[in-house]
């Protein structure tokens, strides 16, 4: 039914095309034939292509004149950027809001779009200059306050890419996906503190957190001459993150733990269950994450070539492999495999997987996702109970202990082989590794102790000062009516009468 209107307008087409270039006068015969006009030589190593790619960016032209500008990576690099905001909004709402009781659904979904709100409105004024400006070891500068020379200089839209980054998309679109980042980060937090602190007090707290504790280390470890960050040199500290073990699961599951401890248990959460009150919001919360992690993962080889094919692969076979491990574990210790495990291994395998998407085999993949279901299902269950405080909604189960578990295994099952990026941009650490001169494993183990005393500190800082200022806990009362209404003037459900 198509193909007969598409040949006719093929045809019209070539039909008016030929006719209006019979209309073109004949160019008037040449003298001599003048010699074609070489082509330009394109770039052949990623030196010429960055040193090309540079000097295009400097100038401001737009994006469809860069040496190195490719769409199909741009489509890919959007795509995966509105997949990682997926993973927030809705996905980790819903996962977090089912997990809590019915009287706090809301109050607890209203944290995820209030901290997406605030962080994308900080990001713009200064945040994503802190952590991708300049070239420091610890934080950026104020180059891009206002996001000026990322999608917009001298009075118009700049298309421009920035090659220190990424250097086939405009600079505007690395800067947005890093965005989605710096979203769910403390957003992940709010599993800790669920069902008892103040609204205003987990505002403030986030804020804080955003600027004290995110933006460094974000600089450190993807940032230009930031301290972890191998792609700028770095050789003593250089770690390998790639899409963020420590400056997302690390950082948010200790500060999760820290608030937890320094917050106190929830009302009655030693003598009565606190169920979740739908887990079937949590399942397609959790679906979600799944989905949007590809975008989390894959997204982060920031071009649509085989690494982020192998990004892709790693993230879906871990995720695999602990979604059966924690149920299991249950199935043998407690008798019954649950939807619940099931869906919480999955995100345990998808925040053990991040840190190494990038740089381990299929096989590698597995092994780092089977033992994260095991590992976060003890530490959820045992570990939680044994030191006796109350992380909500396992935050730090999962991705503190996941994390920490996912950048140790990245160098236990690195390959120099598996990022061609590695060559290219340190061929001297690449060297090393190859020559086991370089120790990556207890580089991943000093990175990780880094990021917990480092989080741990500035969060127990944090949290203290809130605390002892305008206060993180509601009242007994409001507890025991739910943050819904108390914080929020609204219900997520309605009683029939």
């Amino acid at each position: 039914m198509v193909r007969l209107p598409l040949t006719i307008l093929a045809a019209l087409a070539l039909s008016f095309g030929s006719g209006c270039w019979a209309e073109d006068p004949a160019p008037a015969p040449a003298a001599a034939a003048a010699p074609a006009a070489a082509a330009p030589e394109k770039p052949k190593t990623i030196e010429e292509r960055l040193a090309a790619v540079e000097a295009q960016a400097k100038i401001g032209a737009d994006s469809t004149n860069q040496v190195a500008f490719n769409a199909g990576d741009n489509a890919w690099m959007l795509t995966s950027t509105l997949l990682v905001l997926l993973m927030t909004l809705p996905g980790l709402a819903l996962f977090y809001g089912g997990l809590v009781r019915a009287k706090n659904v809301l109050g607890t979904m209203m944290q995820s779009i209030a901290i997406a709100g605030v962080i994308s409105i900080l990001w713009c004024i200064v945040g994503y200059s802190l952590a991708f400006g300049g070239d420091g070891k610890i934080i950026g500068d104020t180059s891009f306050a206002m996001l000026n020379g990322v999608v917009w200089k001298d009075g118009a839209m700049f298309g421009g890419v920035n090659g220190d980054y990424a250097m086939s998309i405009p600079h505007g679109t690395f800067m947005l996906f890093q965005l989605m980042f710096a979203i769910i980060t403390p957003a992940l937090i709010c599993g800790a503190y669920a069902e008892r602190m103040k609204f205003s007090a987990m505002l403030i707290m986030n804020v804080a957190w955003f600027f004290v504790v995110y933006l460094p280390l974000a600089h450190m470890v993807w940032g230009k001459g930031g301290l972890f960050n191998w792609g700028f040199g770095a050789k003593d500290w250089a770690a390998f993150d790639f899409a963020g073990g420590t400056v997302v699961h690390i950082s948010s599951g200790i500060a999760a733990l820290v608030t937890a401890i320094i917050l106190g248990k929830r009302k009655l959460s030693d003598t009565e269950p606190m169920r979740p009150h739908s887990l079937v919001l949590s399942f397609i919360g959790a679906c979600l994450l799944w989905v949007g992690w590809f975008g989390f993962n894959a997204g982060s080889a920031l071009s649509a070539g085989g690494l982020a094919t192998l990004a892709f692969s790693n993230t879906h076979f871990a995720a695999a492999a602990a979604a059966l491990t924690w149920p299991l574990a249950e199935w043998i210790i407690r008798g019954k495999p649950t939807v619940l495990g099931a869906i919480s291994g999955a995100v345990a395998g998808l925040v053990a997987i991040t840190p190494a998407a990038g740089f381990v085999s299929p096989a590698g993949a597995l092994i780092i996702g089977a033992v994260a279901g095991a590992l976060c299902f003890a530490s959820s269950s045992y570990l939680k109970s044994a030191l006796k405080y109350d992380d909500a909604l396992d935050a730090f189960g999962v991705h503190g202990v996941g994390g920490m578990w996912g950048a140790i295994a990245t160098g236990i099952f690195f390959q120099a082989d598996a990022n061609p990026g590695l060559v290219a941009l340190n061929k001297d650490l690449y060297d090393a590794i190859k020559a086991g001169a370089h120790p990556v494993v207890l580089n991943q183990i000093k990175a990780v102790l880094f990021t917990v005393l480092f989080s741990g500190i500035a969060t127990t800082v944090i949290v203290l000062i809130v605390k002892y200022t305008v206060g993180l806990r509601v009242t007994a009362e409001e507890e025991s009516e739910g943050l819904d209404l108390t914080q929020h003037g609204e219900e997520g459900y309605h009683k029939l009468t």
